[in-house]
């Protein structure tokens, strides 16, 4: 029986590859070019070295990202902006509400024209917020076509 067990193959561990990789190359570069292949490995995006160099000897293109730091914060910004001018919205309402509940008539209205004052300014405030968000994004957000 034991003969038997002994005389069995095992089965176990990876199965080979049908086309495997077994020829390899080196080459040598200085400081200057490696930083230069850094680079372009980084901006990239691939995860494998080996892989992006066989991508550039078979000259398949090769996907270059890059992350504008400038407009990832003035989109940041911009988004805070608006939650704020929202938080601002429901605030409005909220007084109105109160005004009406709680004075007379007479003196909610007045109070009313002094809100309506300070509504007008935010007003134009938002309109120049939205000019300069248009003059930045058709100066430094359109791509180079």
């Amino acid at each position: 029986m034991e003969d038997n067990k002994r005389n069995q193959i095992s089965k176990g561990g990876r199965k080979p590859k049908n086309d495997p990789a077994i020829h390899r190359y080196s080459i040598s570069l200085n400081d200057t070019e490696n930083a230069q292949f850094m680079t372009l490995f980084e901006q990239s995006g691939m995860n494998v070295m080996a892989h992006f160099i066989t991508a550039c000897i078979f000259q398949r293109t090769i996907k270059t990202v890059k992350i504008d730091m400038d407009a990832v914060d003035f989109h940041t910004r911009l988004t805070k902006f608006y939650s704020q001018f929202r938080a601002v919205g429901v605030n409005y309402n909220q007084i109105v509400k109160i005004l009406y509940r709680n004075f007379s008539e007479k003196k909610a209205s007045a109070y009313l024209f002094k809100l309506e004052k300070q509504t007008t300014e935010l007003a134009d405030l938002c309109r120049k917020v939205i000019e300069l968000a248009h003059e930045f994004e058709k100066n430094h957000l359109q791509k180079d076509r």
